[in-house]
């Protein structure tokens, strides 16, 4: 049987989620954006809740819930605010390959101090010549008696300057290519660890995004995940988990030009579409709300067979990739619904269409989503 209502649960989530933004959020958005502040404020009040550490299971002090409660929580807030989000939703991304990969041993040493206070974490796996393309990462690894010593520079980290632990990717034997990818857990106070300049951005200006530089930083060799030399997987595995997440991110910034401009139109456009131009009005607001409910359906599939065991390769890049594409439409339109007013900065909807482009990119570009779908569909 195929059921589409939410648990009594998640319906509480949702709303807990959607009062915490709208209160404690999208009053400071606009500020957040314009001075590119990363509000610990907002950190704090949101650990408070218990939404900061949800996808942390509950032995490890987190909230213990699946990528279908964080698709309801990343809609929510980025629909107020989705640079906001996208630091939020970071902590748990930087998590991912720890709580995927992580021995025991590691989990129970890191995780409970990680979870017990306001505390994020940063995923380091793009470089300046390797975005999407995880293969060609060049920062290095090597092993000296029970330490390795990581050396390279990772670019535009989410949470890159504010993180307590980090994700690094790094090459172990170059020679072997991917295969020769290794995963780490690297603690912010570990030496050699620094940070270059926040990324000025066109969009989602509230996250902190920075270079995050390691020169000659040593961990203990308990701080590499997984058995060694594969580093690819768990990055892949990373990504099949976090892309729902993300395109739920963009579904709440459709979301939320939609209703904007469905609020302009009540108050500008009669209500009966009488002519031509308010027809086409409508008929607009008709294809966003088309998009919007397509695009979260999508999002939530996906995450629910990988909270029920299932590989959700093809799913995950689908939800990504038509999720963002969706909200650069939907903010344009958007936009173009309220004419001039939409092109003004005292209007979020001019924000909404910045900060979606961004979905576009991160996580994979759409036109590697596009190449994980078609490898999927013929392997």
């Amino acid at each position: 049987m195929i059921d589409f209502s939410l648990s009594p649960e998640q319906e509480v989530l949702r709303d807990l989620a959607r009062d915490f933004a709208q209160k404690e959020i999208v009053p400071l958005a606009p500020q957040l954006e314009r001075e590119q502040l990363h509000s610990e404020e907002v950190v704090e009040k949101c650990y408070r809740l218990g939404l900061l550490h949800y996808g942390v299971p509950k032995e490890y002090g987190g909230g213990g819930l699946g990528s279908l409660e964080g698709c309801l929580l990343a809609e929510e807030l980025a629909a107020a605010c989705a640079g906001v989000e996208v630091g939020l939703y970071g902590n748990i991304l930087g998590l991912l390959p720890l709580l995927i990969a992580g021995s025991p041993e590691l989990k129970h040493e890191l995780l409970p101090r990680h979870c017990s206070g306001s505390n994020v974490a940063a995923l380091c796996l793009t470089e300046a010549e390797a975005g999407s393309d995880v293969r060609s990462i060049r920062t290095r690894v090597r092993r000296v008696a029970d330490q390795y010593i990581i050396e390279g520079t990772k670019r535009f980290i989410t949470n890159g300057g504010v993180a307590s632990l980090y994700s690094v990717f790094a090459q172990e034997q170059r020679e072997l290519g991917y295969k020769g990818i290794s995963a780490f857990i690297v603690p912010r106070d570990t030496p050699g660890l620094s940070f270059g300049k926040r990324e000025d951005k066109m969009g989602q200006r509230s996250t902190d995004t920075r270079e995050v530089i390691f020169e000659e930083v040593r961990i203990p060799s308990r701080f590499r995940l997984g058995e060694g030399h594969d580093g690819f997987n768990i990055a892949m595995k990373t990504l099949d988990a976090s892309r729902p997440v993300v395109g739920a991110q963009a579904v709440g910034i459709a979301r939320a030009a939609f209703e904007a401009a469905v609020a302009y139109v009540k108050q500008q456009v009669p209500s009966d579409g009488a002519g031509v131009a308010s027809q086409g009005i409508h008929f607009m607001l008709a294809d966003m709300a088309i998009k919007v409910e397509a695009a979260r359906l999508v999002c939530w599939h996906a995450a629910w067979l990988g909270d029920h065991g299932h590989r959700n390769t093809k799913e995950s890049a689908i939800a990504k990739c038509f999720a963002s594409d969706i909200a650069v439409e939907v903010t344009t339109d958007a936009v173009q619904v309220l004419g001039w007013p939409g092109y003004m900065k005292d209007r979020p909807v001019e924000r909404y269409m910045r900060d979606a482009k961004a979905h576009q990119i991160f996580e994979g570009t759409n036109q590697i989503q596009r190449l994980v779908i078609a490898r999927q569909l013929v392997r």
